[in-house]
């Protein structure tokens, strides 16, 4: 998934305009369809109205995207000099300095006039450019919302039907599975990993059991690649495994077999790992069962009764959807407000909070972050910091605290928009200025050493800079963040943030130091109003 952080989609059926004329070339893979056309720029029109963060009429929008007939060819030209007197003022399209079309101006908000007028235009700069035919059709639609988007934030943006018709499939899981990664180890095909969303987890399947057989045949000396594709097949339908536990000699021991029932498995975002009595759960993105697989690790985790520490590794983790981010939080706090979201939409504002309770009883969690941890990613972090509920280690972080919805073009096509700004709990913005660490690991070795040796001796650590980050409010001027953000530059991460988070989890009284540098999360509850 791209660095985006998602809301939930919005359903968008709107009755759009139809264009008067077929333009040239039809509707065919490299042609024009106008009726498609005008649909696509009516729906996207009344969809971005009320939704873009700063209000703009749909004459901008329109103007804006019309600059994309440019784009494909510099001889085209669109002039829409502003309102002045009683005059009935006109939009034309140029080509070099020949007027192709001529037409009056729609008022600023007729959404349906304006996607008549770009549409007629787009038919008639079809009509008259070798040049922009040969980009095909889905060429002008993304060279308009190209333009329409260089308007707007970075996040905002396009994305033509084929691609997103593979980007749907990758939401939804893809091919039906069973949830299993396979390796070869030797002549044998082994379990190398087991997805928790896939119908192997609960059947009880572990890595490093032999593949001996699927439906009855055996597999000895078949590549995992061949096997992992007998194990693919038609949603709901049933792929009978045989595995036998690998014995001293690392031959197959006692044969089991299971039939599981294929799925669409949602990829797997999390990872864990034990070191000595603390846990590592590597978070590598935000998808839709992203919570529910921390559940599954935090229970296995939490039934340790040597347990001292959680690890959560954000390191790379570029974001997703925002209330898997929130859920996720939620597996690890009593109660409290996790994020806060501000836009012009009235769904889009909206306090994100949880109330529950903490599955592992107040176990020490640090996390790591680093210059590539963005958007939900960013939301856990600053949650959980900001509550005291774990210390962050590592650089800052990206600073996306922005909030795209998405919508479904008549083309098939999707349009993401961005509709809010996201403030963590104690009120502080996330966009540009990121999660300033409790530890900062960026500025080398030496420093990383004295700031443990300060710890060490009962003295927080990077209290400035975490002070400035978390009473900074919107708006802040990008001089104020770059202030903020160079006492800890973005950076990637390393193994030597691992040995961090170890030795601030095997040191209590210097966890609840850092834990202290974050203010009193007591007035919390004001930040909801």
């Amino acid at each position: 998934m791209v660095a985006s952080l998602l809301a939930s989609p919005v359903a968008w059926r709107p009755h759009a305009a139809r264009a008067q004329t077929p333009a040239t070339g039809g509707a065919s893979a490299g042609g024009f369809d106008a009726t498609e056309f005008s649909a696509v720029i009516a729906t996207a029109l009344t969809f971005l109205g009320p939704r873009t963060l700063e209000a703009h009429p749909a004459s901008d929008f329109a103007l804006w995207g019309l600059n994309g007939l440019g784009a494909l060819d510099p001889a085209l030209s669109v002039v829409a000099p502003a309102p002045t007197g009683r005059a009935v003022p006109t939009v034309v399209l140029q080509n070099g300095q020949t007027a192709l079309v001529s037409l009056p101006r729609p008022a600023p908000d007729d959404t349906n006039g304006w996607a008549a007028l770009v549409t007629r235009f787009a038919e008639e700069a079809w009509q008259a450019s070798a040049t922009l035919r040969s980009g095909g059709g889905d060429g002008l639609t993304q060279s308009f919302f190209d333009e329409l988007f260089n308007h707007l934030d970075p996040y905002s943006r396009y994305v033509a039907p084929t691609p997103a018709t593979a980007d749907r499939a990758a939401r939804d899981g893809g091919a039906a599975d069973v949830g299993l990664t396979l390796a070869r180890d030797g002549e044998r095909v082994v379990i190398a990993g087991v997805n928790t969303n896939g119908p192997a987890w609960p059947a009880g399947l572990n890595t490093g059991q032999i593949v001996v057989a699927v439906n009855g045949h055996a597999v000895e000396g078949d590549s995992a690649a061949r096997v992992q594709a007998l194990l693919q097949g038609a949603p709901d339908s049933r792929v009978q495994v045989t595995v036998a536990a690998r014995t001293r000699t690392g031959g197959p021991g006692a044969r089991s077999t299971v039939v599981l029932r294929r799925a669409s498995v949602p990829p797997e975002t999390v990872y864990a790992f034990s070191s000595g009595s603390v846990v590592i759960l590597r978070i590598t993105s935000f998808s839709a069962d992203t919570a529910q697989e921390m559940s599954q690790y935090l229970d296995q985790a939490t039934q340790d009764q040597k347990l001292t520490g959680l690890i959560f590794d954000l390191r790379g983790n570029r974001g997703g959807v925002l209330q898997q981010a929130v859920t996720t939080a939620a597996l690890v706090m009593d109660n409290g407000v996790t994020a806060i979201t501000r836009g012009r939409y009235p769904t889009a504002n909206r306090v994100w909070a949880v109330q529950g309770g903490d599955m592992t009883r107040g176990v020490p969690i640090v996390i790591l972050v680093d210059g590539r941890t963005a958007s939900a990613a960013e939301i856990l972090a600053a949650a959980l910091s900001d509550h005291r509920r774990a210390v962050v280690v590592g650089s800052a972080t990206l600073g996306k605290g922005l909030v795209q919805t998405f919508a479904q073009m008549p083309d098939g096509g999707e349009l993401f928009v961005t509709w809010s700004r996201v403030l963590a709990p104690l009120g502080w913005p996330l966009q540009g200025l990121g999660v300033m660490p409790q530890v900062c690991t960026s500025r080398g070795e030496a420093a990383v050493t004295d700031q443990l040796q300060s710890l060490a001796d009962g003295q927080p650590v990077n209290r400035d800079a975490v002070a400035a980050a978390r009473a900074a409010r919107f708006p802040l001027p990008v001089s104020r963040i770059l202030d903020i953000r160079k006492a800890c530059p973005a950076a990637v991460g390393t193994d030597g943030d691992l040995d961090v988070a170890r030795t601030i989890l095997d040191n209590p009284a210097e966890y609840k130091t850092l834990q202290g540098v974050i203010p009193d999360p007591s007035v919390l509850s004001g930040t909801a109003e």
